[in-house]
């Protein structure tokens, strides 16, 4: 569903309905003012004020489904979108050195706020063409490949590491499994238990299983307000759980997919803001409130010893799921 007052082009969900008919009101003022030559300013901003508090009121009460709607955002920012935001000078690495290139993923070296690090996320696209050639965020083996090199080369020279993570989860094709995408991903999972330098993990979308793991073994894991992270998608749980996948909503609640309740559970460290409406409504303003935790975390583990780096990231892994 989509609208334009005027103003930048948004693509509303379903859920959004209420909001969308109020854009759709404004656009037809819009257009009677435009071929009338009549003055309908005071309307027109009485509406949009209305839509923002319809909007408001909407997301003060977000159900899972319509938080896991909102990560599979169309037009929210991906990897590309935070590197050209945030960094400088990235120099994009390609090739896992074995079998070829995973345009699922990207990453290099880049400059933050005059710091080199290592930046690597999943790449979805933001139209059907560049999420074909993406393949809609979903990594092959030489996907995971490539990061690690890329981890290596970052501990090599000392440089942390950021990961942007939103993947549906790994492609589970023929070809996939064929060059060892468990393998892979397992691989990553050990290595990165290792490194010898801070590894912070941003949600941004859709933390989709082992295939958001594969590059999320971190010091610090945080995630966007509306992002999800989740071990399968509610559609395929509700499939298996109740053989329908109607039953998304019941599996994305019992989930527990959600940033507070996954905080709640101790399995990341922190939420970070969205603008009213989600990341996609304002980039620049995600990239921003991105921005501040970046630098927290660098500034928190600005000369910590290698040694307690690696132990303290190891250590956090094997903590989780144990209670007493």
């Amino acid at each position: 569903m989509a609208e334009n007052t005027g103003e930048k082009k948004k693509i509303l969900l379903d859920f959004e309905k209420p909001v969308a008919e109020i854009y759709d009101a404004i656009a037809e003022l819009e257009a009677m003012s435009r071929a009338q030559n009549i003055n309908v300013d005071k309307e027109i901003a009485a509406l949009k004020k209305r839509a923002a508090e319809k909007a408001q009121e909407i997301f003060a009460s977000l159900t899972p489904l319509n938080i896991v709607q909102i990560s599979r955002h169309q037009l929210r920012p991906n990897t590309l979108d935070y590197i050209r935001l945030l960094f400088t000078d990235f120099v994009e690495q390609k090739g896992d050195r074995l079998f070829g290139d995973d345009p699922a993923v990207v990453g290099g070296i880049a400059f933050y706020q005059g710091q080199n690090v290592a930046v690597i996320g999943h790449q979805k696209g933001h139209d059907t063409k560049e999420n074909i050639y993406r393949n809609f965020g979903m990594p092959q083996p030489e996907g995971y490949r490539k990061a690690l090199r890329i981890m290596r080369t970052a501990e090599r020279f000392n440089f942390p590491i950021i990961t942007f993570v939103d993947t549906p989860g790994a492609f589970p094709g023929l070809g996939a499994e064929e060059r060892g995408q468990a393998e892979a991903i397992a691989r990553n999972l050990l290595e990165m238990s290792k490194l010898k330098v801070p590894v912070l993990a941003i949600i941004t979308g859709e933390g989709g299983s082992g295939g958001a793991l594969g590059i999320a073994v971190a010091n610090q894991i945080l995630m966007l307000e509306y992002a999800t992270y989740s071990v399968i998608s509610p559609e395929a749980c509700g499939s298996i759980l109740w053989r329908d996948p109607a039953q998304a909503e019941a599996a994305a609640k019992a989930l527990k997919i959600t940033a507070p309740d996954l905080l709640k559970l101790k399995l990341i460290d922190g939420i970070i803001s969205e603008p009213q409406g989600g990341a996609h409504n304002d980039h620049e303003v995600a990239a921003q409130k991105i921005s501040q935790a970046i630098a927290a975390f660098l500034q928190n583990y600005s000369g910590c010893p290698a040694d307690e780096i690696a132990a303290e990231r190891y250590n956090k892994f094997r903590g989780l799921g144990i209670f007493s």
